[in-house]
């Protein structure tokens, strides 16, 4: 049985034992979270749930493993023949999530 479910704007395909990086979600390590964005639920014998965007009283609970920064990237613009150059770097913050059940 799998999921698919939505939050910091992206689509996550998802199963119990799952873990997923998503965008930085505010809850505490050790906390549990609760996904009501479920779009599709793969059930069993062939039996799948669509969504009309969402899938009625359909959740995914996980729980929170840390908080985290990804690796820098480098972002370097610059204008050709004007001399105009600058670099940056960023670091995008996640959260780690283990999925512990779908409910359907």
């Amino acid at each position: 049985m799998y999921a698919v479910i939505e939050t910091g704007g992206k689509q996550f395909r998802v199963k119990e034992g799952d873990v997923i990086y998503t965008e930085k979600l505010s809850a505490e390590p050790d906390e549990e979270i609760v996904f009501d964005k479920v779009l599709f639920v793969s059930g069993d014998k062939g039996k799948n749930k669509t969504g009309a965007p969402l899938v009625k009283g359909a959740t995914v609970t996980g729980t929170v493993v840390k908080h985290g920064k990804a690796k820098k990237i480098v972002v370097f613009t610059y204008r050709p023949k004007k001399d105009s150059k600058r670099k940056m770097g960023h670091r995008q913050q996640f959260t780690k999530v283990e999925i512990k059940s779908i409910n359907a």
